[in-house]
């Protein structure tokens, strides 16, 4: 079995942001030379997450939308993690949307649903971010 590891780092402009990473993904199979297996891909950062869905600006805008009232950012004081930082609703948001995905290789293709696509979801950016990659496979 092979076995392909590989960090892609992001310079996260605002606070929150959705970047479609499937390209950076496909480019990673390729270079891993695997035709089947799985691809992990995991947040390195526990107020971002990896998630599938479809690649469409209005549901991205509703996703903020939902989150911000399971999770407001603000008032700061709401939250007693916010002692010490001011990110408690980034950490909630990464909980609901989840850390990683996991999805299969067949043929040397990723095998996606109809529109399935894997984004990276940041909470709290303006920072330099990044996602892990591992593949493994034949």
């Amino acid at each position: 079995m092979k076995s392909y590891r590989k960090e892609l780092w992001f310079d996260i402009k605002n606070r929150r942001e959705l970047i479609n990473i499937t390209p950076k993904i496909k480019q990673c199979l390729t270079e891993s030379g695997i035709k089947e297996g799985l691809c992990l891909v995991n947040a390195m950062h526990i107020t971002s997450s990896v998630f599938i869905n479809d690649d469409e600006s209005g549901l991205h805008k509703d996703f903020e939308i939902w989150l911000e009232k399971l999770a407001p950012e603000h008032p700061h004081n709401q939250y007693r993690h916010n002692s010490y930082e001011d990110n408690a609703d980034a950490h909630l948001k990464r909980t609901i949307m989840g850390r990683e995905v996991v999805v299969a290789i067949t043929d040397g293709n990723l095998d996606f649903g109809p529109w399935e696509q894997i984004f990276y979801g940041e909470f709290d950016g303006k920072r330099r971010k990044r996602v892990l990659v591992k593949i493994i496979g034949e």
